[in-house]
């Protein structure tokens, strides 16, 4: 059993969803101290967006993959094998113009890949990805859970299920731009909504 732990925001030390993303792993981490976790911040250290060669490589059959055309794919081949690790997937996403950040965005473009991911087959599109339980939490400025804005949660749902990830819970921080009152509101109740899900991820989930 392992967790992989993932941040996407670059506001470092002053960031909302890190900070929350934290409170989990440590509270995961008391109950599971042997757990190891992997640990991959993109908000200081971005993944490549995709280029040409990747595109190439990644449509290219195995066996006809040039020396060029496996480098093109080092980057997603480990950020792969950390999701092939991993069983427990924390996600700290803030929201960007009602959406995720470039940063995830780029790691999604590296993760969702052919033969790797998903496939195709009789039956159209199958993820590969089964059996995993993910928790995201995002932070916004307002409030747009449920909202025709929110294009945030919609599209990593659809995501997440077409690699094979339907176990996906959300953790929404809003109104974050609302005021003192509202932010230690939101940031509190975030607080308890972590506590829930790691005191039902223990018993569901198999050590």
């Amino acid at each position: 059993m392992k967790l992989l732990h993932l941040d996407s925001s670059p506001r470092g030390e002053r960031s909302i969803s890190r900070s929350l993303t934290q409170q989990f792993v440590t509270l995961w981490k008391q109950m599971h101290p042997d757990v190891p976790v992997i640990y991959r911040d993109l908000g200081r250290y971005p993944v490549p967006v995709i280029d040409e060669a990747w595109i190439t490589a990644a449509f290219c059959p195995p066996a006809q993959l040039t020396p060029a055309l496996e480098s093109a794919l080092m980057i997603s081949d480990e950020l792969i094998a950390e999701l092939l690790a991993a069983n427990l997937y924390i996600f700290g996403i803030p929201m960007y113009n009602y959406s995720v950040p470039a940063s995830f965005k780029a790691y999604i473009d590296q993760i969702v890949r052919v033969r790797r991911t998903f496939v195709v087959g009789a039956n159209g599109y199958e993820g590969l990805l089964n059996d995993k339980k993910a928790l995201v939490i995002t932070t916004r400025g307002g409030s747009y859970a449920g909202e025709p804005l929110d294009f945030q949660e919609p599209y990593l749902r659809a995501v997440f299920d077409f690699i094979g990830v339907a176990d996906v819970t959300f953790i929404h921080a809003e109104n974050l731009a609302m005021g003192v009152d509202e932010r230690k509101r939101a940031i509190a109740t975030a607080h308890e909504a972590i506590q829930q899900v790691v005191e039902t991820w223990q018993s569901t989930t198999c050590i």
